[in-house]
């Protein structure tokens, strides 16, 4: 008779890829979820390209392909070098890159990947950023009114749901990463120390089909990731750098 925790071990690990990082593997029960959608959420510089880049590089290096939808320049060709070991050939053959230069041409790619998922060995999606192009229409929608805005929430909210569609069908991860943006501060909660809150641009829309969200923190250059959401795990921490081969747990004095 087959051992029934051998048995479990060996579906969770199936139902996960690895992040690229043991300490991360550790920190998510063995790694990102197929068949979801990820978010990672955070300020400039908190680690948000890193943490999806290096999940790339992992799973690019085993073959499987990765696509890599770059909407802020944030794909680093000398990260991948630094990553693979100055050896990024077996990497970048795996990985196909887009860079949808605004929020319809962003549309394209995502139906795209809907009609092609199946033919494509997608092991991979990632999104950095899903709102980049969101934030800069939403800006021109608010001179227009409110009908303006729903149009454009709407528009976001199928976009994801496109994502979640592919993810699901195809039992395929996929990583998307937002920014955040605080709450404005009156002088008298400005004086009286209070902190601004952190909200994630997309807000309600991004969480909900969201089944996994991290948010990451940066704080005098001490980084900390954030579980807030997650199917079977409760919420946890942990502190991190970023070094030439991944990321790493750090444990601060």
């Amino acid at each position: 008779m087959e051992d029934f925790e051998l048995r479990d071990k060996r579906e969770m690990v199936d139902s996960k890829i690895m992040t690229g990082s043991h300490d991360l593997n550790v920190w998510l029960d063995g790694g990102y979820e197929k068949g979801i959608i990820t978010m990672l959420y955070g300020p400039a510089a908190c680690g948000k390209s890193n943490f999806v880049t290096l999940a790339a590089c992992n799973l690019a290096k085993k073959d499987k392909k990765v696509v890599y939808i770059d909407t802020e320049g944030g794909f680093s060709l000398d990260r991948v070098k630094q990553i693979s070991g100055g050896m990024p050939d077996t990497i970048l053959k795996n990985i196909v890159i887009f860079k949808p230069t605004n929020f319809y041409e962003q549309k394209k790619v995502f139906l795209k990947l809907l009609k092609e998922y199946k033919s494509k060995n997608i092991g991979l999606i990632i999104v950095d950023s899903m709102v980049m192009y969101y934030r800069l229409e939403l800006a021109e929608a608010r001179k227009k009114g409110i009908d303006e805005i729903r149009r454009i929430n709407n528009e976001l909210a199928n976009q994801i749901k496109t994502l979640h569609e592919i993810a699901r069908k195809g039992d395929i991860p996929v990583l998307i990463t937002a920014q955040v943006y605080n709450d404005f501060l009156n002088e008298e909660e400005w004086l009286s120390g209070k902190e601004a809150g952190v909200n994630v641009v997309g807000g309600d829309i991004l969480k909900y089909w969201s089944k996994c969200i991290i948010e990451l923190k940066n704080k005098n250059g001490r980084k900390k990731a954030i579980i807030k959401k997650h199917r079977s795990i409760p919420e946890r921490e942990i502190s991190f750098e970023i070094v030439n081969e991944g990321i790493r747990k750090r444990g601060w004095i």
